[in-house]
């Protein structure tokens, strides 16, 4: 496990080296959405008919802070790596392909999970949340961060160039992010896009996370986990199959 436990180390520095932008920057970030939306909507809108709009907001940036940084850590390791050269001493080392994909994928759970933190630590002086089911809250941000942290790896595989990374981002993860029910609760939409919200896997991680924190949700937290756990597993071995084969790594 030699091995293992130098990558997870190289990984964790190459954020943790880098801070202020990495984690003081994403925190920065979601603080000024909750006060633009919470000045904006915090006096006129009540979700689930008794928790106020700010309090509602909070879990969603939380999670979707989680979400966007741990896909980035993954990806643009990644994608540095190979247009830099320095991915061939990864893969000549004597590592599996699970330990590969572990370290990486682990690396971005925690980096998550900082700017996560990071977030719900800023905000206590807009909001007093109380946590109603933490065990529910904790797997729903350790699971999606792992799934992020997992597409990640995919998108860095398959893009050779830091726009192709880019475009996955801004047109994938963002879009599904932004839809999600971040800032809306998906009972307020219409029939039809409340259905679509349901094809996206994205919504079970905000939705469960959420859960955690009022003890209620759009959609059973059980379903939830089980959509989001399913996900893992799919995407984990996708990217097994594709560093088992060398797909854009090797040739």
């Amino acid at each position: 496990m030699t091995g293992f436990r130098t990558l997870l180390y190289k990984e964790l520095l190459r954020f943790w080296k880098v801070a202020v932008q990495t984690v003081a920057a994403p925190v920065l970030t979601a603080v000024l959405y909750l006060v633009v939306f919470a000045y904006a909507l915090g006096g006129r809108v009540r979700v689930y008919d008794s928790i106020p709009y700010t309090d509602f907001l909070v879990p969603g940036l939380v999670m979707m802070s989680v979400l966007q940084n741990a896909f980035a850590n993954s990806s643009s390791s990644l994608v540095q790596s190979k247009l830099t050269g320095n991915i061939v001493f990864v893969l000549l080392a004597p590592i599996s392909y699970a330990e590969f994909f572990a370290a990486y994928v682990l690396a971005s759970t925690v980096r998550g999970l900082v700017v996560g933190m990071g977030v719900l630590a800023a905000t206590f002086g807009f909001v007093d949340l109380g946590l109603h089911a933490p065990f529910w809250a904790l797997a729903f941000a350790v699971l999606g961060a792992g799934l992020l942290g997992a597409l990640g790896v995919l998108a860095g595989i398959v893009s050779e160039k830091i726009d192709q990374m880019a475009a996955f981002q801004n047109f994938v993860i963002m879009p599904l992010t932004f839809l999600s029910g971040v800032f809306y609760s998906i009972h307020a939409l219409p029939e039809f896009w409340r259905r679509l919200s349901h094809a996206n896997p994205f919504f079970y991680m905000i939705d469960g996370f959420r859960y955690g924190f009022f003890g209620v949700s759009d959609a059973a937290p059980a379903i939830s986990l089980a959509v989001v756990s399913a996900s893992l597993i799919a995407v984990s071995f996708a990217c097994l199959a594709l560093l088992k084969s060398g797909y854009k790594l090797r040739h």
